[in-house]
């Protein structure tokens, strides 16, 4: 038997490179403040990955279909006149579950468990996931690439990327796409609920350590990574649920950065005070 035959090292495969994807969109989440949004589409992608699953086909094409048209209708509800983007946003999200949920009660005896949608089940991840995740983490790093100027200008100045001559809606919807596969891509590791914790909480407790892009980006990087192998263990160790185990993870590096973070702001403040005094 080779390791592409053994299910813990293809989910310890999976949650590398699902940790990697998720802190590298996480980054543009946090700093565009899409988090909202992004647990919007957690929501949404559940009908069609209910559906695709229904129909028997691949659950990432269900996923990536119905969470597109959540996108492309977000985008379009929030560039109306006096159409609030959080209103249109909170619709998609109730409407999306409604509809997954709708889709799984019609069906008698329904053949997949719910739980491995809602909360992941990594350990079941079959090869396709695992060059599904690989290749989409390439893309996702290639878009990211090749549009990091538009996306920086568009997310800290649009006055003046519009006036530099940046289709500005056209980028928009380029990163809400973007973050759409990358929600679907995680649900074999995370599930649709708890993909929002994986792609968040590394690029926010990343974001409280620097502010420069590049650091930021790997730390965030690191810290996917280092969720998904750290809750993998401690869901095979004590056995509790992986998705959960590698969201509780990622939450913890969070609050731990946090709290690290305001002892180091406060020892440099009271140093700062102490060497005014002695000057």
């Amino acid at each position: 038997m080779n390791w592409w035959d053994d299910a813990l090292l293809r989910a310890t495969a999976e949650v590398l490179l699902a940790g990697a994807l998720a802190g590298l969109i996480g980054v543009q989440v946090v700093l565009r403040r899409l988090s909202f949004f992004t647990m919007a589409l957690t929501h949404a992608t559940f009908p069609g990955v209910v559906a695709a699953s229904i129909i028997g086909i691949n659950i990432f094409a269900g996923g990536v279909a119905a969470g597109a048209v959540i996108a492309l209708g977000v985008a379009a509800l929030s560039r109306r006149r006096g159409q609030n983007a959080a209103a249109a946003t909170g619709v998609m999200l109730s409407g999306g579950f409604a509809l997954g949920a709708a889709l799984v009660a019609t069906q008698n005896g329904f053949s997949r468990d719910l739980s491995s949608f809602l909360v992941g089940s990594v350990l079941t991840v079959s090869p396709r996931d695992l060059i599904t995740t690989a290749v989409v983490l390439v893309v996702v790093a290639g878009v990211l690439l090749v549009a990091a100027r538009p996306l920086l200008y568009t997310g800290f100045d649009r006055t003046g990327a519009q006036t530099a001559g940046f289709a500005t809606g056209f980028w928009d919807i380029v990163l809400l796409l973007t973050i759409e596969v990358v929600v679907v891509t995680v649900v074999p590791a995370a599930g649709t609920i708890l993909a929002l914790a994986l792609i968040v909480a590394p690029a926010a407790a990343a974001r409280l350590w620097t502010t420069r892009l590049g650091v930021l980006t790997a730390l965030a990087i690191t810290f996917g990574m280092s969720s998904g192998l750290i809750g993998l263990y401690a869901s095979s160790h004590w056995n509790v649920a992986a998705g959960a185990s590698i969201t509780l993870t990622a939450t913890a590096i969070l609050v731990i950065s946090l709290l690290l973070s305001r002892i180091v702001r406060t020892s440099r403040t009271v140093q700062r005070r102490v060497e005014a005094v002695r000057g």
